[in-house]
């Protein structure tokens, strides 16, 4: 823990990483593998066909060495990891501009940058929000913009969480669309291995019970979010121009959860739901014009 006299405005004070490129082949194998964890019975998308809002987030993947890794399994350093230390990493949110979908087989860039790094107070202490801005093409073209939001603190959070856990009890969906789901350690495994992810909270339960202070594996914000999406990818038949989702309460493994959307002028409000809470993650979608 740093110093409670110093606060993180001197560790990110002058921090301005450069932007990153990377390419990607675009390859139809993990777009295949996220058909198969989401229970399709035949592939979402194939060689050519563009790919579901969100699925950019199995590809351009990022492998650290193992000795990279700190005790809780995030990379202890990397390009756009604030220096901060005993850094702690929650997953905010985000915002998605679709200008034409990225399609499977057709080589990608995605130029990274850092758009912003602030330090706020709350009532929990201090914490640095970073917002990374990515820029994808193809064949020169921009076709989609993205802005993630990362929050990271100093420390462990003093957030509260239920003691334990009751996974008999399913939440009352609202809203014209749902989707139930379930997830499993064996679902959180798979995701965290299709979108490189070794954060221990969503496999080790040993760790996220004694070290973290969790009841239970911790389900993916990004997972929440593509499960929203999934949503829209199967009641609506516009294309999605652009989607924005906040991550604002932990769900957690064998909890029953729904994700709810309801139509509304030219788009879709979501949200998650668990009979804990109605609201742990919630996102809006606008679509294109026909």
């Amino acid at each position: 823990m740093h110093n409670t006299a110093d606060t993180l405005d001197k560790y990110v004070e002058g921090w301005t990483p450069a932007p990153v490129t990377d390419e990607d082949p675009m390859p139809a194998g993990p777009a295949t593998a996220m058909s198969a964890l989401l229970d399709q019975p035949e592939l979402v998308a194939e060689f050519g066909d563009p790919l579901p809002p969100l699925w950019h987030w199995v590809y351009f993947l990022h492998w650290p060495r193992q000795h990279e890794l700190g005790a809780d399994g995030h990379p202890s350093g990397g390009h756009f990891l604030p220096p901060i230390p005993d850094r702690q990493r929650m997953f905010a949110g985000g915002r998605c501009e679709i200008l034409d979908p990225l399609r499977l087989g057709t080589p990608a860039e995605r130029i990274a940058s850092l758009k912003n790094v602030a330090v706020k107070r709350g009532r929990t202490g201090e914490m640095v929000f970073v917002t990374q801005h990515n820029e994808f093409r193809q064949h020169g073209r921009t076709c989609l913009i993205e802005e993630l939001d990362i929050v990271y603190r100093s420390g462990r959070s003093a957030a509260e969480h239920p003691a334990s856990l009751d996974t008999t009890v399913a939440p009352q969906p609202d809203g014209a669309w749902h989707l139930g789901a379930q997830p499993d350690s064996t679902l959180l495994f798979r995701f965290s291995a299709l979108t490189a992810n070794a954060h221990r909270i969503h496999y080790d339960t040993p760790y996220v019970r004694g070290e973290e202070g969790y009841p239970g594996l911790v389900v993916h914000g990004p997972l929440l979010a593509v499960l929203m999406m999934e949503l829209v990818r199967r009641n609506a038949s516009q294309q999605v121009r652009s989607l924005s989702f906040r991550l604002r309460s932990p769900v957690f493994a064998g909890e029953q959860l729904a994700a709810c959307g309801t139509p509304v002028e030219e788009g879709v409000d979501l949200h998650v739901a668990t009979h804990r809470e109605a609201r742990h993650a919630t996102a809006e979608v606008m679509f294109a014009c026909p």
